[in-house]
């Protein structure tokens, strides 16, 4: 079989981003698929301050009390130790403004990187607990994987490409992330299970195949 494409939409704030990466790696590996994977920017706070805000605040805005929020960051620690992903919500001080670590997305997956780059973004914010709005964390994290990031990190170049395809996703109808396309085909949102993935890949190949939309 020819290798397939996944396209997944994520936003590096969203700890069920990290978990849905985690399960799509075990559903490949179940499915015995070595597929094309291209990750995609979605931010879950366009409108957050440059800077970004403290989390305590933040979340206390959003969920109505930090009681609330450290419910649900307890059913995220759950739901991570069964995917393998280890969380540390409370070493977390600010909740960041991505669109850079969106850009440093972008130039990773030019490099062959975008994979690996991925999964330290998503450490250095959920288990590590840093500030990964901060330009001189991210040009850290891209020189670990072999990027020159300072310099592009301090320009404009593809700002304006990671907000229109943001908002391009808006417009077409996405409004969760992790979300998940077969060969451009949207087939779901959600980090459902591994075993559970693997079977909506399986379903939407066989689907897609019926349609004539998929040769080998």
């Amino acid at each position: 079989m020819s290798k397939l494409r996944i396209d997944i939409v994520s936003d590096a704030i969203c700890p069920w981003c990290w978990i849905g990466k985690r399960n799509l790696e075990g559903a490949l590996a179940e499915l015995g698929w070595e597929a094309e994977l291209a990750w995609h920017p979605y931010q879950l706070n366009p409108e957050m301050p440059a800077e970004g805000v403290a989390r305590a605040e933040y979340r206390a805005a959003k969920f109505g009390s930090l009681e609330r929020s450290k419910e649900l960051d307890a059913q995220v620690t759950a739901a991570g130790d069964a995917a393998g992903v280890d969380f540390r919500l409370e070493r977390q001080a600010r909740t960041p403004n991505t669109l850079n670590a969106h850009r440093l997305s972008l130039l990773a997956q030019r490099h062959g990187v975008q994979q690996p780059l991925l999964e330290s973004l998503f450490r250095a914010y959920f288990h590590d607990g840093e500030d990964i709005g901060d330009l001189a964390v991210l040009a850290r994290i891209g020189a670990e994987h072999g990027l020159d990031a300072a310099e592009y990190l301090a320009s404009d170049e593809d700002r304006e490409q990671v907000v229109a395809t943001d908002a391009s996703f808006r417009q077409g109808g996405i409004s969760g992330v992790p979300s998940f396309a077969l060969e451009r085909h949207l087939l779901f949102s959600g980090a459902m299970p591994a075993a559970q993935m693997a079977a909506a890949f399986r379903r939407g190949e066989a689907l897609l195949r019926e349609k004539g939309l998929l040769k080998d």
